[in-house]
């Protein structure tokens, strides 16, 4: 995927406080970036930052972490951050970091993460690119090494091959199960309640293209 470059991103980036620059100082000790000790979500790929934000605000008894591997697109999620920051509605509970997924357990200690999202990730559609994947098997081995014992990955996507290929890296994963699935999501009364849309998920979503979630939690 080729991604336009935006020459301000590195110096918005940099004087942003919330952009932690240096993360794997502070793993095993997240809290201490902020003003409370409490739970820690985070999202891979948060894209422009809609669904995460939100979240911070609705949730300021949770703490979140927004990760971007490229600094164009995370870009975009910090100044939607600071637009709210203008208008004296930014969460204090939300923190971005500008990384590769492949990095995670150099960065959070075990039993560090409570819950990880993950939203209409890179399909990565070539069989020979399956390893990179978010719901790959490879993936999930990091997430093991980081959620506590009852934590759990949610997953969102409006595309069905992505989909099934990651329900069925679950029925062959030794460390996750399955625990719930929507082909549906929004016409699902359950799983649906309290859902929040990302930029895709509304765009993709009025298409008419129905929206799958799964839920998986370690064993």
């Amino acid at each position: 995927m080729r991604l336009r470059n935006i020459p301000r991103a590195e110096s918005v980036l940099e004087a942003c406080k919330e952009v932690v620059k240096d993360p794997e100082s502070l793993r095993g000790d997240w809290n201490q970036t902020f003003k409370k000790e409490q739970p820690l979500h985070i999202e891979i790929g948060m894209g422009k930052g809609q669904f995460l934000l939100t979240l911070a605000a609705q949730n300021p008894q949770i703490n979140y972490i927004g990760i971007e591997r490229y600094s164009s697109v995370l870009l975009r999620a910090v100044e939607k951050f600071q637009e709210l920051e203008a208008e004296g509605k930014a969460p204090a509970n939300i923190r971005f970091i500008c990384m590769d997924a492949n990095d995670l357990p150099t960065v959070f200690a075990p039993a560090e993460v409570s819950r990880i999202y993950l939203n209409f990730s890179d399909p990565w559609p070539k069989a020979r690119h399956a390893r990179r994947r978010l719901t790959s098997n490879e993936f999930f081995k990091l997430y093991d090494q980081i959620l506590t014992a009852d934590g759990t990955v949610e997953f969102k996507t409006d595309n069905r091959p992505l989909f099934d290929f990651s329900v069925e890296e679950l029925e062959t994963s030794e460390l996750f199960v399955l625990d719930q699935l929507s082909y549906d999501l929004h016409n699902d009364s359950t799983m649906n309640q309290g859902n929040i849309m990302t930029e895709y998920e509304a765009k993709f979503s009025s298409m008419g293209n129905p929206i799958c979630k799964l839920i998986a939690k370690r064993r």
